[in-house]
């Protein structure tokens, strides 16, 4: 049987030699350091500055709101846009806006009927009149509040596109993708390739589908208004992570999305409402890899509609 070992007293609390808690806090340190290297998975939400690229107004008074809360959230730019021919004063509150907040308000070119046979030689007048940043919302195919379905590929459209590539000048449609209406797009873009055409919300996915749109059409961007919490499909829930493949996605094509809220209700205008989508968006934006969050938020809008 052997003898006890007698281990020596623990010293009291503040007797460790200094070289051990020196060691500790470097310790410390280097474990610390290590977590804030990987980056925005550990809960940093995006800090930079922000470009709506996609939003409306319901009336002539909600801008007054949504520029007060562009200022509690580092927001610099909105894009607003007509709603598709579904409010015939949008001119007139675009109009409006940018005049009354022109350091905060790119005011869009409504285009309500794609469909009709002088649209584009209207349009043609308009641009060069009045040379603003971007033609739309453009409402292309729609399923649910109201069904549209029109062909990308009509003559009609397709003089619409030619003017807009003629002038430089981007066009937002709404066009919710199937098989068969991503083969119409596909056939659309390759035959327009001067006319840059932003996809809104995605087109509602999913991300294999907009990664084989992307990858033929050099000509093509999307932007990701419209995916907030409250809609379906949403790139995120208000608290939950990222949804993997878009965040795949995104990461892969850094260069062609842009983040947008897609205001237009008049409800989704009151203060407690905007900052909860603005928290929401600067988080998931916080998941991306710091770069490709910068493009997203606010980069690639300032290239294609001209932001300083």
């Amino acid at each position: 049987m052997t003898e006890p070992v007698a281990y020596p007293p623990a010293p009291p609390p503040g007797a460790w030699p200094r070289w051990r808690r020196a060691s500790l806090i470097i310790g410390f340190l280097v474990v610390w350091g290590a977590v804030l290297r990987m980056g925005p998975a550990w809960g940093a939400d995006y800090g930079g500055p922000l470009i709506d690229a996609h939003s409306h107004v319901p009336n002539a008074t909600a801008i007054d709101a949504y520029v007060a809360a562009m200022k509690r959230h580092n927001v610099v730019k909105v894009v607003l846009l007509g709603v598709g021919g579904l409010q015939k004063d949008d001119t007139i509150w675009l109009t409006a806006a940018g005049k009354k907040h022109p350091d905060r308000v790119v005011a869009g070119l409504p285009l309500p009927d794609p469909t009709s046979e002088s649209a584009a030689s209207q349009l043609e007048v308009q641009l060069e009149r009045g040379r603003p940043r971007v033609i739309g919302e453009v409402h292309l195919r729609q399923v649910g509040r109201r069904t549209i379905d029109r062909d990308p590929n009509g003559a009609a459209f397709g003089k619409i596109l030619d003017v807009a590539g003629k002038l430089g000048v981007p066009i937002v449609i709404h066009y919710e993708l199937t098989d068969p209406a991503e083969a119409a797009l596909d056939r659309a873009l390759a035959a327009h390739r001067k006319t840059t055409i932003v996809l809104a919300h995605g087109g509602e996915g999913p991300p294999r589908r907009l990664d084989r749109l992307l990858t033929r059409n050099p000509n093509l961007l999307v932007d990701l208004s419209g995916m907030h919490f409250q809609r379906t499909p949403a790139l995120a829930s208000e608290t939950g992570a990222l949804d993997p493949g878009w965040k795949a996605l995104i990461e892969k094509m850094p260069d062609r999305f842009m983040i947008g809220i897609d205001l237009w209700a008049a409800r989704l205008f009151e203060p407690g409402m905007l900052d909860r989508l603005f928290l929401w968006t600067r988080r998931i934006l916080g998941e991306l890899k710091p770069d490709v969050a910068e493009r997203v938020a606010h980069r690639n809008a300032a290239a294609l509609f001209h932001i300083e």
